[in-house]
């Protein structure tokens, strides 16, 4: 995929925030862009309002056109799949039919799909067999990207050129994009750092303060690496935007759905009030993260804490506190 400046047409499935976001990214490279949604009611406010519902207070160009039709991403260049991880599977069942042969895939989940053990680029290569596929991560909100705020992502496929193109063709001025060819250290750092998020909002609902949160981070940060590089992650990739990057912001803003999950975790509330309607991506990969690091005899205390919390088969306060008095050597 090299497209001239201007040429491509990107389409988006997911008019969410982040979908959203991504879409004013793209367009701000330059490109037309299709935005798909589920809902009927969903594309007519955008054309009505020229904003997505769940990104207020944005304006959308008209380089931006939102359908509900699957057809009308048939002629895009690449696809972007904005759906949450649980999501994904269904949301390529749905596409596949109406998109061409050899369009590109790049997906923008974090997670690892809980019934499978698989990773986003997995599923979708499962669904679109021959589909050249790649993964965008880093440390990015929705509402800076929206704004046009300065942001840092890394975009990686197998194919080294493949991600290349996608980066030089999706990126600009305020949305910089790194490309590389470690799919699956992209992949494993987004997954990992929800988790640590929970785990690390959690430690300042209960009140345990700053340097509690720090340590869980630090050891939550050796775990992550400990996990990436089982699964054949390159460490730099770990040490990366999408690693250490994503972990930094995820685990210090209650604007992370992840560390305010963990935050309404720690002030007391269970798992399904603390949710609160909104996903919490960390929440459904803490058990298969853990379940998977235990079957290739990977320690990772913090994943196991957070999925015992949430399966309420462990007391906050206690497997906090368990953690944080864990010993040096064990990590």
């Amino acid at each position: 995929m090299s497209p001239g400046p201007g040429s491509a047409t990107i389409g988006v499935v997911g008019a969410g925030a982040y979908g959203a976001a991504l879409a004013l990214a793209a367009s701000r490279a330059g490109r037309t862009v299709r935005l798909w949604a589920r809902d009927a009611a969903t594309v007519e406010a955008i054309d009505r309002t020229r904003q997505a519902p769940r990104l207020p207070g944005i304006d959308l160009p008209e380089a931006i056109r939102a359908t509900a039709r699957r057809g009308d991403l048939a002629g895009c260049d690449a696809l972007i799949l904005a759906v949450p991880t649980q999501s994904l599977r269904q949301a390529c069942a749905e596409m596949a039919p109406a998109l061409p042969a050899g369009i590109p895939v790049v997906s923008a989940a974090k997670g690892i799909e809980q019934a499978s053990g698989l990773f986003p680029t997995q599923i979708i290569a499962g669904a679109w067999p021959g589909a050249p596929t790649a993964i965008l991560s880093g440390p990015s909100f929705a509402a800076d990207i929206g704004r046009g705020l300065p942001t840092a992502v890394t975009l990686a496929a197998a194919d080294a050129e493949l991600a290349r193109d996608l980066a030089e063709t999706l990126s600009s001025p305020a949305f910089r994009i790194y490309h590389s060819g470690d799919p699956r250290g992209v992949e494993i750092g987004g997954a990992a750092k929800n988790v640590l998020a929970i785990a690390a909002g959690i430690a300042i609902g209960l009140g345990f303060g700053e340097s509690a949160r720090a340590a869980l981070v630090a050891r939550g940060f050796a775990e992550l690496r400990r996990f990436g590089e089982a699964h054949g992650a390159e460490p730099e990739t770990l040490m990366g935007l999408s690693g250490l990057g994503d972990v930094v912001l995820s685990c210090a803003s209650p604007q992370s759905r992840n560390f305010a999950y963990g935050l309404a975790l720690g002030r007391g509330m269970s798992p399904a009030e603390a949710a609160g309607g909104r996903l919490a991506e960390g929440a459904f990969t803490a058990p298969i993260l853990a379940s998977m690091a235990r079957a290739g005899g990977i320690e990772t205390p913090i994943a196991e804490a957070v999925a015992a919390i949430i399966a309420g088969r462990s007391g906050v306060r206690e497997a906090v506190a368990a953690l944080l008095a864990r010993p040096l050597k064990a990590e």
